[in-house]
């Protein structure tokens, strides 16, 4: 890594600990600069502005948290396991301050509703749909309109992130959304599966 690209890496890095710490409007481009140990010329040199840097902020706490999980969701084990393991490894990431805090809170404030979803799409969509393609070359489930079902399952985990974000007890909104949306998938199974054995009886299969 070279010089400028180690002090962009540098302001980056310190954008987003203010930013998860502070939050965006109690984050001076001076105090970022001063954590990064460079000149506010230098952070002008890499960024337009504040918002610029918000989003480069943001563009790595996603990057970091969609890598992990499309490692998850590529490991060893059935197609529904590897499923069913990225759903609790992303429920988990939502429970992650930087993740909460600029991906979930701070994003749509500061970069505008459309902006933010479209950049959303751009880090995640990708890994659902994979993972659905999967399920259905798999015969796990039904075979579904890809498109369709993706953007579904997408928008119902990012509705999961902002509920938990914003409860009052994360723990167990992360219970209940990961609990509903395994319930909902459960739902598209092509064959009846076995009791959870949490005592709850399976959701009544589309087929089989």
């Amino acid at each position: 890594m070279d010089y400028s690209e180690s002090t962009r890496q540098a302001l980056v890095d310190s954008a987003v600990y203010l930013f998860t710490k502070r939050g965006y409007s109690a984050t001076s481009l001076d105090v970022i600069a001063k954590r990064a140990r460079v000149t506010k010329g230098a952070l002008y040199h890499h960024f337009s502005g504040k918002q610029a840097l918000f989003e480069a902020a943001f563009g790595a706490v996603e990057t970091g948290v969609m890598g992990r999980l499309a490692e998850v969701v590529a490991g060893p084990g059935s197609a529904w396991d590897r499923a069913m393991a990225g759903i609790q490894a992303y429920i988990k990431m939502c429970m992650e301050p930087s993740y909460q805090r600029i991906a979930i809170h701070e994003g749509p404030v500061v970069m505008g509703w459309e902006r933010w979803r479209e950049a959303e799409e751009h880090f995640s969509y990708g890994i659902v749909k994979a993972a659905l393609e999967s399920l259905i070359e798999a015969g796990e489930i039904e075979e579904l309109p890809i498109e369709v079902t993706t953007r579904i399952l997408f928008g119902a985990l990012s509705s999961g992130a902002t509920i938990i974000a914003g409860s009052e007890d994360p723990k167990r909104a992360a219970a209940e959304v990961g609990t509903t949306i395994t319930r909902v998938l459960e739902g598209l199974r092509t064959q009846a599966a076995p009791e959870s054995g949490d005592g709850v009886a399976p959701v009544r299969r589309l087929r089989g």
